[in-house]
């Protein structure tokens, strides 16, 4: 019998990729800033090239540099797969807790907007990738987050409807793409993005760390609910219980 969470509404667990499962922010970052100043001639700021991680890299090679976007996707390309086996890490406690869920009998999958050949590198090089019954990449699709289209997908191929999902990520774009979906959304905090961008969409639940994820499942989940103040006023804010944004 399939176990399920949160009183019974998750039966399914997705996963955003980068960020989340593997830590590949520098080497991210490393391969933009190469990009941009080979091609370009100088590197963007920082603030512009991570801005949007989480969406296909051609449409954010398209922003940077529209008559460069072709080139820009070839020489990162080629930068990111060079480096990529020593600046990639794996996020403290993330294979062990992914071995218990799946010892319990989670079915769990990935959602990422990397494409086929990197997304599968990143997880093979931590042993991950036996652990997911489904990895839907942006070679999968044709409309990416923060779009629900590729959560929907990824949970028609488990078997289940999104809603039964909870979806981990650590973008905005994940969390829009898992609010759409009406999947659970849990905000990763550790990832690319600061708190305050994370939780600008309005997750159900945020954790500091993978490790957290079991406790969520199996209890109400308050003491990770996110508390949603008057994000209207001048002082509102999403935050945890007991954890206030710097």
């Amino acid at each position: 019998m399939t176990p399920t969470g949160l009183g019974g509404r998750v039966r399914a667990l997705l996963f955003d990729l980068d960020g989340t499962l593997i830590d590949t922010v520098a080497l991210i970052l490393s391969s933009f800033r190469h990009a941009t100043n080979e091609v370009l001639g100088a590197p963007l700021p920082d603030e512009v090239l991570m801005r949007n991680v989480g969406v296909p890299l051609a449409i954010q090679m398209r922003e940077f540099a529209p008559d460069h976007a072709d080139e820009l996707l070839r020489v990162y390309r080629e930068h990111n797969s060079k480096i990529h086996d020593d600046m990639v890490a794996e996020y403290p406690g993330t294979h062990a807790t992914l071995e218990g869920l799946a010892a319990r009998g989670f079915p769990m999958g990935v959602v990422t907007s990397k494409g086929t050949p990197m997304a599968r590198r990143g997880l093979d090089a931590f042993d991950l990738g036996r652990l997911f019954e489904v990895v839907v990449t942006s070679d999968d699709v044709d409309v990416y987050k923060p779009e629900p289209y590729p959560l929907i997908y990824a949970a028609e191929l488990m078997g289940v409807r999104a809603e039964e999902c909870l979806y981990l990520g650590d973008s905005p774009h994940d969390m829009s793409a898992a609010i759409a979906a009406g999947a659970v959304s849990v905000a990763a905090l550790w990832g690319a993005f600061g708190a305050a961008s994370v939780l600008e969409p309005g997750p159900d639940f945020a954790l500091r760390s993978i490790v957290e994820l079991p406790g969520l499942l199996e209890g109400s989940g308050d003491e990770y609910r996110v508390v949603h103040t008057d994000v209207n006023s001048a002082g509102g804010s999403r935050h945890l219980p007991g954890w206030e944004p710097m």
